[in-house]
C-alpha cells in the first residue's frame, strides 16, 4: 500500500538521480492546494502571507525529522515503517487510518473540483433521464465519475501514474496562465484586499497547511536517491519552488480579484479568454489522472481486511474499488463545498501527518524528550501549533460546511 501513496514515479526499481529527486519532491507538495491557495489568503488577509511562510518552514523541518527517523534504523523504508518503529503496530494502523482517510476525502475533493470546473464552462448544461432532472454541478460530478471508472478497473496503475506525473508542470502552466489572464485579459492587477481578517484566519490556515500535504512520500523519496547525503538540499529545493509558486498564485490572483476570490481560482477567470481555458482545461485534467491513484491505496487498505483467498479474487478487489467510487460520488453530490472539505483535510489530516506524527516519531525513536535543549523546545512548539491549528480549523471549517449547507 505505502509504494503506491499519493504520488508517482517515487518508487522505481533504479535509484534516482538528485534532479529526479527534486522532481518527485516537487510533485509531492505542488498539488491541487495551488487551487484554494488564493481563496486562503483572501480570507486571511495580506498578512496571512507570513504564516504560509512559517508553514512551509515547519513542514520542511518535520521532513528533516523524518529523515533523521530513517538514518537511525537503516530497516525503515517508509512513512508506516516509521510509525512501527516510534509507536509498534498499533502507531502503524492509526497512521494507516489517518492517510487513507485523506486520500478518500480528497478523492472527493477531485470530484468536486472537476464538477465546479465543468459547470463553468457549461453552466446551463443539465441531464434528464424520464422525469429525474440532474443540475449543472451535480450532473457533472456523475459524469465525471463515469470517465474514471474504466481507470477504477485497472488494477496496475503503473501507466497511468506516469500521466499523473505531470502535475508540476499542470501546476506551473496554471499559474502562467492565470498571470496572462491578469495582463491580456482585461482583469488587470488592482485590487487591494485588505491587511487583516482575524475572523477567517483559522480557514486560511487550513487551506495554507493543505498545500505541504506530501510527508507520507518523503521517506520513498529518501530510499530513492542515489545519494541520501543530498536529500537535505532536495527537500529545500522541493520546498522553496513549491513555496514560490503558491505565493505567487495567491498574490496574483488575490491582486486580480480581491474579496471575491472564488474557493478554487479557475472559477474567476473569465471562460472568453484563451489564457484562461488553458487554465480551467488543464485542472479539469488533474481529477481525471489521480483519482485512481488516490483511491487505490485505500482499496489495498479495505483488501487486507480480507483473508487470503478472497483478496486474492479480482471481481472482489473490482468491487471494491467500484463500491469507493459510487460513495465518493454520493458525498461529492450530496457536499459540493470544495472549500470546506479541503479546511477539514487540512486542519485534520495533514496536520497529523506533516506536524504531529513526524515530531512524535523523531521523539520517540531518538529519545530526545528524555533531555530539555532548544530544538526540543521548538518540536515541541510545531506540536502545539499543529493541535491549535487543528482544532480551530476544523471548529471553523464544519461551521462553514453548515453554514453552506
Amino acid at each position: 500500500m505505502e509504494d503506491e501513496l499519493r504520488i508517482p514515479l517515487t518508487t522505481t526499481r533504479t535509484r534516482s538521480s538528485v534532479w529526479k529527486a527534486c522532481f518527485n519532491g516537487t510533485n509531492a507538495f505542488l498539488g491541487i492546494g495551488l487551487l484554494t491557495v488564493p481563496y486562503a489568503l483572501s480570507s486571511g488577509g495580506w498578512l496571512s502571507l507570513s504564516l504560509l511562510l512559517l508553514i512551509a518552514v515547519m513542514t520542511f523541518y518535520t521532513g528533516l525529522l523524518l529523515k533523521r527517523c530513517m538514518d537511525m534504523d537503516p530497516s525503515i523504508k517508509t512513512y508506516l515503517d516509521i510509525a512501527e518503529r516510534a509507536f509498534g503496530k498499533n502507531g502503524k494502523i492509526i497512521v494507516i487510518i489517518v492517510m487513507n482517510s485523506e486520500l478518500y476525502l480528497v478523492a472527493i475533493g477531485l470530484l468536486i473540483l472537476e464538477g465546479d470546473n465543468l459547470c463553468k464552462l457549461f453552466p446551463d448544461f443539465t441531464v434528464k433521464i424520464g422525469t429525474l432532472t440532474i443540475q449543472g454541478q451535480q450532473s457533472f460530478v456523475i459524469i465525471t465519475a463515469l470517465i474514471i471508472l474504466p481507470s477504477m478497473l485497472l488494477l496496475d496503475l503503473s501507466i497511468l501514474s506516469y500521466v499523473s506525473a505531470t502535475g508540476v508542470f499542470s501546476c506551473l502552466i496554471i499559474l502562467c496562465s492565470i498571470v496572462c489572464v491578469g495582463m491580456f485579459g482585461g482583469v488587470g492587477f488592482s485590487a487591494k484586499g485588505t491587511l487583516l481578517n482575524l475572523e477567517s484566519i483559522p480557514t486560511a490556515i487550513s487551506l495554507y497547511i493543505v498545500c505541504f500535504a506530501g510527508h507520507p512520500v518523503v521517506p520513498t523519496i529518501y530510499t530513492s536517491m542515489q545519494d541520501t547525503r543530498h536529500f537535505s538540499k532536495v527537500l529545500l529545493f522541493s520546498f522553496v519552488l513549491t513555496t514560490i509558486t503558491y505565493t505567487a498564485t495567491a498574490v496574483v490572483s488575490y491582486l486580480m480579484y480581491g474579496e471575491d476570490v472564488e474557493s478554487q481560482i479557475t472559477l474567476n477567470l473569465p471562460t472568453d479568454v484563451i489564457a484562461a481555458q488553458v487554465a480551467i482545461y488543464t485542472t479539469l485534467l488533474i481529477p481525471i489522472t489521480r483519482y485512481a491513484l488516490m483511491v487505490t491505496p485505500v482499496a489495498n487498505a479495505i483488501e487486507g481486511g480480507f483473508s487470503e483467498n478472497i483478496k486474492t479474487r479480482k471481481w472482489v478487489r473490482l468491487m471494491i474499488r467500484i463500491a469507493l467510487l459510487i460513495s465518493t460520488v454520493i458525498i461529492a453530490y450530496v457536499f459540493p463545498y470544495y472549500e470546506s472539505l479541503m479546511a477539514i483535510v487540512g486542519s485534520v489530516f495533514v496536520v497529523l501527518a506533516s506536524f504531529v506524527f513526524p515530531c512524535l516519531f523523531y521523539l520517540n525513536i531518538s529519545g530526545m524528550y528524555r533531555s530539555w535543549n532548544y530544538e526540543l523546545v521548538a518540536i515541541l512548539g510545531i506540536v502545539l501549533f499543529g493541535i491549535v491549528a487543528g482544532v480551530l480549523g476544523t471548529y471553523s471549517s464544519v461551521s462553514d460546511l453548515v453554514q453552506n449547507m
